[in-house]
C-alpha cells in the first residue's frame, strides 16, 4: 500500500482510487503542463466557486503522516471542458490538486471517479442533476417523531440512497424515551412510527434516538468507524445539526427549532461540510432539502420497492396497470391489508418520473414516445 493510501485513509481514501489517481496524473501532466507535483485531495467543503480541501503533505514521514488543509479553485481548462453540473467537484469528492509553494492555495485539475454519489434533480429544474454527497459509505436519512414523519418522502430518499451505492440507514430522531410511566401516548406513537418505518425500510436499519438528550447514539457505532464517511440528509428541522454536535461532543453547528404550527424546520446548515468525529469517522452535514426530485434511479427504485416489484411479477397480465385490472396482485395485496394504497401510489409516481427521465436522456425512447402519442392523437381525430 502506498504512503498516500496509508496517510489519506483517515480522510476516507480507498485503494480503488490508486489506479484512478495514477491514470489522471499521467493525463494531466501530459496535456495540462502542471508546474508542480499533483496530489490527491478530498473536498471538505464547497462554497461559491471555492473549495476547502484536505491532503497529505508531500514530504510527510511515512510513520507520522501530516494532513493539511487549503483553499482551492478550478483551473480554467477544467471549467472550459466541463459542461454538466454533476461533473464539478462535490463535497466528498477526491480531486487532483496542484498546491502553490506555500500550500495555502491550490488549483483543482480534475475529479476522480466516484465510488458513490447521492444525486437528485436540482431544485427549481426538471432535469439538472445535483450531487449532494460523494464517496460516502453510509447515508443517515434523518427524520423525526413529529409532523415531519412523512413515509412517502422517506421512500423517495430511499430510492435515491439505494441508487447512490451507499448504505442507507433511517434515523428516527426526537424519539426520547418516556420519562414517566403514564406517558403511554408518546410510547404508543413511537411504537407505531417504528412499525410504519420498517414497512418501507426494506433491507436497511431503522434506529430510534434522541440527539438532544443523547439517547441511543451508541447504536450508530457500527457505521462510525475510522476512515468511514457518513452523510446526514433530511429535511430542515429534523435535528441533523443537533446530532452532529452530539457526536462531535461540542457545539460545532448552530441549531434551530421548528415552527410549532406545522412542524417545519428552519435552515441552520447553509453549505455541505465534512467534519472529523473524535472516534475517527467523517461526518458530512448537508442543508435541509424541502424539494426532492428524483434523478434517474432505476436500480434504486427496484431496491426501495422490492416488495411491490415481486408482486408485479405475479400479475396476470404483463401490461397490468395495477389499478383496476383483473388479476392484479397489487390490488389483491391492498385488499388483504399487506400493502397500503399510499405505498403503491408512491411507487407508481416514482416509476412515472423515472420513465420521463429515461425518455429525456434517450433520444430513441423519446422518439418512440412521440410517435406513440401521435398515433393516439390521429386515432381520436
Amino acid at each position: 500500500m502506498s504512503i498516500f493510501s496509508l496517510g489519506l485513509k483517515s480522510l476516507g481514501w480507498h485503494p480503488l482510487f490508486d489506479a484512478y489517481f495514477n491514470e489522471m496524473v499521467h493525463t494531466v501532466s501530459t496535456f495540462q503542463n502542471a508546474s508542480q507535483k499533483l496530489l490527491p485531495a478530498r473536498v471538505l467543503a464547497a462554497f461559491q466557486g471555492i473549495y476547502r480541501v484536505g491532503f497529505l503533505a508531500p514530504d510527510s514521514p511515512r510513520d507520522n503522516p501530516l494532513l493539511m488543509e487549503s483553499l482551492a479553485e478550478l483551473t480554467g481548462r477544467f471549467r472550459h471542458h466541463t459542461h454538466h453540473s454533476q461533473d464539478y467537484p462535490a463535497v466528498g469528492d477526491w480531486v487532483l490538486l496542484e498546491p502553490n509553494e506555500t500550500r495555502t492555495h491550490a488549483r483543482i485539475h480534475g475529479v476522480l471517479p466516484r465510488r458513490s454519489a447521492f444525486t437528485r434533480t436540482k431544485a427549481g429544474t426538471r432535469h439538472g442533476a445535483q450531487v449532494v454527497a460523494a464517496n460516502v459509505d453510509t447515508l443517515f436519512i434523518v427524520t423525526s417523531l413529529n409532523q415531519d414523519l412523512n413515509l412517502r418522502r422517506l421512500e423517495r430518499y430511499l430510492t435515491l440512497a439505494w441508487e447512490s451505492q451507499a448504505e442507507p440507514v433511517i434515523l428516527l430522531n426526537k424519539a426520547e424515551t418516556p420519562s414517566c410511566s403514564h406517558d403511554g401516548e408518546r410510547a404508543e406513537r413511537l411504537k407505531e412510527a417504528l412499525v410504519a418505518l420498517e414497512s418501507i425500510a426494506l433491507g436497511c436499519s431503522v434506529v430510534p434516538l434522541s440527539a438532544l438528550y443523547q439517547q441511543g447514539l451508541e447504536q450508530l457505532t457500527p457505521w462510525l468507524q475510522t476512515g468511514k464517511t457518513v452523510a446526514l440528509i433530511g429535511s430542515s428541522g429534523v435535528g441533523k445539526s443537533t446530532l452532529l454536535n452530539a457526536l462531535m461532543g461540542e457545539e460545532t453547528m448552530d441549531t434551530g427549532g421548528i415552527r410549532e404550527d406545522d412542524g417545519k424546520g428552519k435552515h441552520t446548515t447553509t453549505h455541505r461540510e465534512i467534519f472529523r468525529l473524535p472516534q475517527g469517522a467523517l461526518l458530512m452535514d448537508t442543508p435541509g432539502m424541502r424539494e426532492l426530485r428524483l434523478h434517474y434511479s432505476e436500480e434504486g427504485l427496484s431496491q426501495s420497492f422490492q416488495d411491490i416489484e415481486e408482486l408485479i411479477k405475479q400479475c396476470r397480465f404483463r401490461n397490468c396497470s395495477h389499478t383496476t385490472d383483473a388479476g392484479c396482485e397489487l390490488q389483491a395485496a391492498i385488499e388483504e391489508g399487506s400493502l397500503s394504497e399510499g405505498r403503491l401510489a408512491s411507487y407508481l409516481k416514482q416509476h412515472k418520473e423515472n420513465a420521463w427521465l429515461a425518455r429525456r436522456a434517450d433520444p430513441v425512447l423519446q422518439a418512440n414516445s412521440k410517435q406513440r402519442w401521435k398515433k393516439i392523437t390521429q386515432s381520436y381525430k
